[in-house]
């Protein structure tokens, strides 16, 4: 197993104390606006159950919710007959559900206005957070000695002491680290040992890293996933998902991170500790995901794209397009 070794501390300590001493603020680039920023966005997902299915193929997809920093308008479906909305039970998510014959093409549409967050790290800003949530393993998440050990290390070496700056060397350490390549085998899966180990990947691998280095020190960390704005485009299709996390420090609350982003946008390596642009729309959070109503297949790695099952069974991957268009 290859690991990197953190930054000396002395350097790290000085780094943090840096970030702490202009509290961490995200500040807006020349030429931005000094408020946040937002995108209007119509979404237009559509997907085409197997013909040669077993009817009738029970179908979910990921139903988007309105939050402080998305708001979600007119989510309507076609194609899919009587279906409802479940909320989940063991999560915050919601889901679409449907039993609809073999063949159908059933579409979601709905119209979201994203606004940008920008850091805000002064207190008290602390929401509450249940005391068993975002703490444990997934199942690509260990939480074992080495994990541990790792994230220890990296702790360690920066002289973190608080919340706050633990999750900042961690991200630092990622960033610093990894690297954003989807060539060859094995990313995209958010293997915190892969990712360890090849040092690249894809945002569910970086944040592999970021959510169990979080969890192993006893930050709350949790998975958010959904799509993103091509930032260059006013519309057209949306070739991919993309991920982040979120921690819970104690002396402020929740804050989100995007540590692929950072290492894609070195200049804003600073921003995205702490603050999300407006190019992007949540739709779950968490992994190992049990739907509602409950599949009969396994836990599922993290809920963006349709899935369904058919005859009790997964139907395996469906043909998917989305697309968006501003307004």
């Amino acid at each position: 197993m290859r690991t990197i070794q953190a930054e000396p501390k002395e350097n790290s300590r000085r780094a943090i104390l840096r970030w702490a001493a202009g509290g961490f603020a995200a500040r807006p680039a020349a030429g931005e606006s000094a408020g946040p920023r937002t995108r209007r966005v119509a979404v237009r997902y559509e997907v085409t159950l197997p013909d040669d299915a077993k009817s009738p193929v029970s179908l979910w997809l990921p139903a988007p919710q309105s939050d402080a920093h998305q708001r979600i308008d007119r989510l309507r479906f076609s194609g899919a007959g009587r279906h409802r909305i479940e909320d989940g039970r063991s999560d915050r998510n919601r889901y679409f559900f449907t039993e609809a014959p073999a063949g159908r093409t059933v579409t979601m549409e709905f119209d979201v206005v994203r606004t940008e967050r920008r850091g805000e790290f002064t207190p008290p800003r602390v929401a509450p957070a249940r005391p068993d949530c975002c703490v444990g393993p997934d199942r690509l998440v260990p939480l074992d000695r080495r994990i541990r050990s790792w994230a220890g290390d990296v702790a360690r070496s920066a002289g973190a002491r608080t919340d706050l700056e633990k999750a900042r060397a961690i991200y630092e350490h990622v960033v610093e680290t990894v690297k954003y390549d989807k060539s060859g085998r094995g990313w995209g899966r958010g293997d915190l040992y892969y990712a360890c180990d090849a040092r690249r990947g894809n945002c569910s691998d970086f944040h592999a890293i970021f959510i169990g280095y979080a969890r192993a020190l006893g930050i709350r960390a949790k998975f958010v996933i959904g799509l993103p704005f091509p930032r260059d485009r006013r519309s057209g299709e949306i070739a991919g998902y993309h991920c982040w996390a979120e921690f819970f420090a104690r002396e402020i609350g929740w804050l989100p991170v995007d540590a692929s982003e950072a290492a894609k946008d070195p200049p804003r390596r600073r921003y995205f500790f702490g603050s999300l642009d407006e190019h992007r729309v949540a739709l779950t959070v968490g992994r190992d995901v049990i739907l509602t109503p409950r599949q009969a297949g396994r836990p599922l790695n993290f809920f963006v794209y349709p899935y369904a099952e058919a005859g009790g069974r997964p139907a395996g991957e469906l043909p998917c397009r989305i697309t968006f268009a501003e307004f």
